[in-house]
């Protein structure tokens, strides 16, 4: 019986429903009244039901009709949203943009790389979620997301490509109210054990058992990164921060950037990630083509951190060993980014 059923019957039962006449919903699908009828009789006669009561001026939807109405609607969504896909895959564009973006990376480079996206591809939706630690690794496994720019675990499932994007620059401080921002430097691990640090911790399980980078035997922990700042400019511990974050509180004299006995000076990488099984598409290799021409033209801070070490985050699998990276890092102020 169902197999006779048709699109069109289904999308001729939505106009007629919508518009209160079969000859009003004639005109909304350029077709005479006569060929809606007949559609909507021919749908009546494949169900085994009657949809509309006729013996009114106009029809009106019966109770059967009124619960088939919802899932004809659901139906045609489903169609148009197949229709779109394949569009999409046929033109190598993806359907939607879907991003996973770790908190740490400059956001003001993301916003110039996606005005440039939009004019090239001005309907295409975009779906962005910031995210911390593992949250990103997180979203690209459910499936909410298809690209990512985070950090990666080194012992992550081969089943993600992943490529080098950037390096952000990070920096101790802490607010110019706080004792340790009159602390004799160089600043021994000694005496950072005694104040509190302020560590940015994982919604997921992926990062949960790890502990990297956290120094002081007094913690707090935020989810959030920006909320992490908040709470580092009140004064209440130190952490280690993007320069790009905190470069204005700095020269601002808000925060203090701290010397420290060990080294003070590290990179945080950023890689592209997405699914083996599912490449970027034409608008996802275009945003990240953009993004590598932004950050080559750009450094975080005044320096290029040369030696990788974690934040003081749980970074999984990120002791504080010393180790190259990829000489590249990025800035809050690209070329053309505007201030």
């Amino acid at each position: 019986m169902l197999d006779r059923l048709t699109l069109d019957q289904l999308r001729t039962l939505i106009a007629v429903a919508e518009t209160g006449s079969f000859s009003a919903a004639g005109r909304s699908l350029r077709r005479v009244q006569s060929a809606v009828s007949q559609t909507i009789q021919a749908l009546e006669t494949t169900l085994d039901l009657a949809l509309f009561d006729r013996t009114r001026k106009s029809p009106v939807l019966t109770e059967a009709g009124k619960a088939l109405l919802a899932d004809a609607r659901r139906l045609i969504t489903g169609a148009d949203a197949l229709r779109a896909r394949a569009e999409s895959i046929a033109s190598d564009v993806e359907p939607e943009l879907t991003l996973a973006v770790e908190s740490m990376f400059p956001n003001r480079l993301l916003m110039q790389s996606l005005r440039v996206l939009t004019a090239a591809f001005p309907d295409l939706p975009v779906r962005l979620f910031t995210e911390t630690l593992g949250g990103a690794e997180q979203r690209l496994r459910e499936g909410a997301a298809r690209l990512a720019f985070y950090s990666p675990r080194p012992t992550a499932e081969d089943d993600f490509a992943t490529e080098f994007l950037a390096a952000i620059d990070m920096v101790p401080v802490v607010a110019a109210s706080h004792p340790l921002a009159q602390a004799k430097a160089p600043i021994e691990r000694t005496v950072l054990e005694d104040q509190v640090q302020l560590v940015l911790t994982d919604r997921t399980q992926i990062t949960a058992r790890f502990s990297a980078g956290v120094i002081s035997r007094r913690i707090w922990r935020f989810a959030d990164l920006n909320t992490r700042l908040d709470y580092l400019l009140g004064g209440f511990g130190w952490c280690n921060m993007p320069l790009h974050l905190v470069a204005a509180p700095i020269a601002a004299g808000q925060l203090k950037r701290l010397q420290l006995a060990e080294n003070d000076r590290w990179s945080f990488p950023i890689h592209v990630v997405h699914p083996r099984s599912r490449p970027p598409g034409r608008a996802g290799r275009m945003l990240i083509a953009d993004l590598r021409g932004r950050l080559a033209d750009c450094a975080v801070g005044a320096e290029r951190a040369s030696l990788a070490t974690p934040a003081d985050s749980a970074r999984p699998g990120r002791a504080r060993t010393r180790r190259r990276v990829a000489p590249r890092s990025c800035t809050a102020k690209a070329k053309g980014a505007g201030g």
